[in-house]
């Protein structure tokens, strides 16, 4: 097995735009019809991020097994805040800009409203381990820092084959708190990476350190239990959103974000990526995958300029959001200018695509080198 597997490079392509369908919400609130469809696509989307916890552990695995583990870690926790300094430096101008805005329409004082941002900004626990603290959507870079290093933490310990029942263990509380909240009341955020993507990301560096990799005459099989599951998810998520709460399909959209039937899709989609390496090879699918990582980290600016955009027009008493067209673009617009914007910021050396991510490195490097 190469480290270039195809079907998991283009799986990159494919995630990432069902991860921005989860963000722009593709006909929520036009009527029944909207809601149902935003429940499907949203149903459909939540494989995406585990895909990418399980890809990295996986790889984690792969890349470790004749080098020093301390040394791969160091440059995953380089890259990853490297990262994700990256996507705070888009976004906290816009999130500050909107918090002063608001401020100013309400009448309220601006250094109040300057500090108090700046405060939530600078929470420890917030800004470090959750990742939340400016942009709800930047968690998953801190969680996935987070995930490899307890898979690290455990199999330093000598424990490897411990790491997934361990992190079974988490998830399952998180499963209870996230998702079946009828049982328990947890009084934490379990979407982290300790009861959220340690899971996954262990799943990934088990299924390579003991060699799970399926034969290729399995992938059909593999397909169907694809197929199942995503009728299982369907069938788990419309009972938890509408049965259980004695609520109408289509009254409005509820959709959790991850539960029991998430890891079993996920899991066997990333078996049936193993079993076809090759899947997707004569498309431009494989070479896209390179820039998942940064349209993930720059359309939560993208996102909320459109979502300011379409917010202005509302209060100027054009209902665009009710619009067909608005709901067929809004999603499409964003992967295009997370892209645009994240080529842009190679061109201008502020990040440098395949290498350094560290704000305006690349751009001193080259002026060193001179």
């Amino acid at each position: 097995m190469t480290d270039r597997i195809h079907s998991i490079d283009a799986m990159r392509t494919i995630a990432i735009v069902f991860v921005v369908l989860v963000h722009t919400d593709p006909f929520q609130g036009v009527n029944t019809y909207g809601n149902m469809i935003n429940f499907g696509t949203k149903t459909v989307s939540r494989f995406a991020v585990p895909f990418f916890f399980i890809a990295s552990g996986y790889f984690f695995a792969l890349k470790t097994a004749h080098r020093d583990p301390t040394t791969y870690l160091a440059e995953r926790i380089v890259k990853l805040t490297s990262l994700y300094l990256f996507g705070l430096m888009l976004v906290v101008p816009m999130f500050f800009g909107e918090d002063l805005a608001q401020a100013e329409f309400a009448g309220q004082s601006l250094r109040a409203t300057a500090v108090s941002s700046v405060v939530e900004f600078l929470d420890p626990v917030e800004l470090l381990y959750y990742g939340t603290s400016v942009s709800e959507i930047l968690w998953f870079l801190p969680a996935l820092l987070f995930s490899l290093f307890f898979v690290y933490f455990v199999t330093v310990l000598g424990r490897p084959t411990y790491v997934l029942p361990v992190a079974l263990c988490f998830h399952l509380i998180g499963l209870l708190d996230g998702t079946y909240t009828m049982f328990v009341d947890i009084p934490f955020e379990t979407r982290d990476a300790l009861f959220f993507g340690f899971f996954y990301t262990s799943v990934g560096y088990t299924i390579r350190k003991r060699s799970w990799t399926p034969s290729t005459d399995k992938a059909w099989l593999l397909l169907g239990f694809v197929g199942l599951f995503i009728v299982l998810q369907f069938a788990e998520f419309y009972v938890l959103g509408y049965p259980l709460r004695d609520e109408p399909f289509g009254s409005y959209v509820y959709a959790p974000s991850y539960g029991i039937s998430t890891a079993l899709l996920s899991v066997s989609l990333f078996l049936f990526l193993l079993s076809r390496p090759t899947l997707f090879t004569d498309t431009p699918l494989p070479t896209l995958g390179i820039y998942a990582v940064g349209i993930y980290v720059t359309h939560p600016m993208v996102f909320a300029l459109l979502r300011a955009f379409r917010e202005t027009l509302e209060s100027m008493g054009y209902a665009i959001d009710s619009l067909v067209v608005w709901h067929l673009s809004f999603t499409p617009a964003t992967i295009l200018g997370a892209l645009a914007v994240y080529l842009l910021a190679h061109k201008f050396r502020i990040i440098e695509i395949g290498g350094s991510h560290l704000p305006g490195e690349p751009w001193l490097r080259s002026r060193r080198s001179k």
